[in-house]
């Protein structure tokens, strides 16, 4: 018999049970039964026999044997008892033949509770066994409005495609996440090859993060596991030994912390006041001893064929122009995320370019994989709320521009009605829309905006307008280069079927750049040599630093002129914010009756104004196109989770 396997059991028993009640928390298994007595379950579902991870093994379904073990299944019983003799009898058969019987649990939330095979489990527990049979019974919770109903929700989705139990996350969207970092298509079913790699890949990533001290902070391995491959692909994850996984922690460890954090970007909503003058002429006569830098900027599309490509390009030889002699710039246009973006990042840094913009969301996943290989090249990428410490982002507060050009449309449109037309809708977007409402809503509170989205399948946009009468409308905020259309900003519709401009929002990409590459010149760039803190930091600049503009004709009405700065100045010096009082959204749900709407509330608004017509898109109906950004940049997370599981 196995009388000193049962005491040191006994032992890790007993002080697990002493350190639970000098900390207040309850000692014993945790007993099912009392968990469910105020839970409606909606259905019971037989699994089978399956693997149970044992780490996922939370306690007994009754509460008959749950004074016989502590909290963590190591057994409490006296070593004279019966318990205590059946307990050694099945320790000689592990050892010997090992445990095959398979023991009954339900499953509830990803949690396993034992009904029969209690001993089973303290014995496989205290030898450390990862998983043990079990033929379970699942216990389906009603859905409900809870966090915690809606991760179990979305991991019983991607059950039905894995039959993996061991891999869970402690935020929505996570499921999805993980799915398409796999490269698995929505819905796709995994075949048995596919399960036993991603088995591998997480054993050996579990005991590398464990090794990290992993098991003592309050997230998943799976939520470890999603961060890492956000900088370092799955296809690598699959070749990596529990080392290399070791080593990669270590670069990235900061990516993990992060996760700690409940408001993880840091926003900074306006610039540090320094001078952008140009170079002075005693900086000139000791030229030799400036700093120098190269600053590179890396494109999904160009400055002939894309508007918001010309908008960065015009920014760039802003930048020349401000610091001659001091930075030079270079440009890599039409590169395709996921196709060569590495490739053209890689060659930026081997041209020696010490700052890098990126200027694109889809960029975002390279860009942060190479700003951990490069900790020495300052990476940024133009997107907003990207939880990443190892990159910076960047973006403007068009929502101050489109709420001014939105004022300028409630005061010239003469029948109520004005179009708007959207792109894609990810953050920002939303409130770029419901700026623009009340900015017309301020002036004419008759206003109506009649919203289409450009990315939504089958949409014809002018034929949408002509149908609802539409003359006056808002579109793309600029023009596109060697375009002759003036169907962008705010435009009138002529009786004669032209187009007249009247204004448009600016993106002053130029400001932002100048101020950013000073603040590295001038070496105070936060952060520069240390390693950076949990927190990723955005910069998120509006109407007052020059980074946002809105650019009006010349024939607007001079009213209308001076309504349009007075607005604007009271933006700039703070005395008016856009979304502040009263706002409702559709429907008259009341979004709040006073104050004013967080940064986080705006960036992640995810309804519309009341005096909007129109809807938010759901994923299915985008158009292809459109899919990849909005699932990492989408305002409706829960739909995007649900549409790619």
């Amino acid at each position: 018999m196995n009388l000193e396997e049962y005491r040191k059991a006994s032992n890790k028993g007993r002080k697990y049970f002493r350190a639970c009640v000098s900390k207040g928390m309850y000692p014993y298994l945790q007993v099912l039964d009392d968990i469910l007595e105020a839970v409606d379950i909606a259905s019971t579902v037989d699994l089978g026999v399956v693997s149970i991870p044992t780490d996922q093994i939370a306690g007994t379904k009754t509460e008959g044997r749950k004074a016989a073990f502590a909290g963590n299944f190591m057994p409490l019983l006296d070593e004279e008892t019966e318990f205590a003799y059946k307990w050694e009898t099945l320790c000689n058969s592990h050892l010997e033949e090992g445990i095959r019987d398979p023991i009954l649990a339900y499953e509830y939330l990803n949690r396993f509770y034992v009904q029969e095979g209690n001993k089973r489990v303290s014995v496989l527990k205290y030898f450390d066994s990862p998983s043990i049979k079990g033929k379970v019974l699942r216990l389906v919770p009603k859905r409900s409005e809870t966090k915690e109903n809606h991760i179990y929700y979305e991991f019983m989705d991607f059950y039905q495609l894995t039959g993996v139990n061991y891999l869970y996350f402690s935020e929505e969207g996570r499921f999805a996440q993980f799915v398409k970092q796999t490269g698995k298509q929505p819905g796709q079913k995994w075949n048995h090859d596919d399960c036993s790699y991603l088995f591998s890949v997480y054993q050996r990533f579990k005991e590398a993060f464990y090794s990290k001290g992993g098991q003592k902070l309050p997230i998943t391995v799976g939520d470890a596991l999603l961060a890492y491959l956000k900088v370092y692909s799955y296809q690598e994850a699959l070749e990596k030994s529990v080392a290399n996984f070791k080593e990669d922690l270590g670069k990235i460890w900061i990516e993990i912390m992060a996760l700690l954090e409940e408001q993880v970007v840091e926003l900074s909503m306006e610039p540090e006041k320094t001078s952008n003058q140009k170079m002075s002429l005693l900086d000139k006569l000791f030229s030799n001893d400036v700093m120098r830098i190269q600053v590179g900027f890396v494109h999904e599309k160009n400055a002939q064929n894309s508007s918001w490509t010309y908008a960065h390009e015009f920014g760039r030889h802003q930048l020349e122009d401000t610091f001659p002699g001091r930075v030079t710039t270079r440009c890599y246009d039409n590169v395709k995320a996921g196709v060569d973006d590495e490739k053209a990042i890689q060659q930026a840094i081997d041209d020696g370019c010490d700052v890098i913009f990126t200027t694109t969301p889809k960029l975002m996943s390279t860009s942060l994989k190479m700003a951990v290989k490069n900790p020495k090249v300052k990476i940024l990428n133009c997107s907003l709320n990207m939880p990443h410490p190892y990159i910076r982002t960047y973006y403007g507060r068009i929502h101050e521009a489109k709420f001014l050009v939105g004022a300028i449309a409630g005061a010239l449109v003469e029948d109520n009605k004005i179009g708007y037309v959207a792109t894609y809708p990810t953050f920002g977007m939303t409130a770029g829309i419901n700026a623009f409402a009340l900015g017309a809503k301020m002036v004419n509170p008759r206003a109506k905006v009649y919203l289409e989205w450009t990315a939504v399948k089958g949409i014809d946009v002018d034929e949408d307008f002509r149908r609802l009468g539409v003359h006056l409308v808002s579109s793309q905020d600029m023009r596109i280069p060697n375009s002759s259309s003036k169907k962008y900003g705010l435009y009138q519709i002529l009786d004669n079927g032209e187009y007249q401009d009247i204004a448009m929002p600016f993106w002053h990409w130029g400001e932002f750049y100048v101020k950013i590459i000073k603040s590295v010149l001038d070496g105070n760039w936060e952060g520069e040599d240390d390693t950076p803190d949990a927190r990723a930091l955005n910069y998120w600049w509006g109407l007052s630093s020059g980074t946002v503009d809105v650019l009006y004709s010349r024939s607007l009405p001079v009213e209308t002129r001076r309504l349009v700065e007075l607005l604007r100045q009271s933006i700039c010096n703070g005395s008016f914010s856009v979304f502040s009082g009263k706002l409702l959204a559709q429907n008259d749900r009341i979004i709040q009756e006073n104050g004013t709407l967080t940064p986080e509330e705006i960036i992640h608004m995810d309804w519309l104004a009341s005096n909007v017509v129109g809807e938010i898109p759901r994923m299915d109906e985008l158009i292809e196109e459109a899919k990849p950004l909005v699932q990492l940049q989408g305002v409706n997370k829960q739909d995007t989770a649900a549409r790619i599981l």
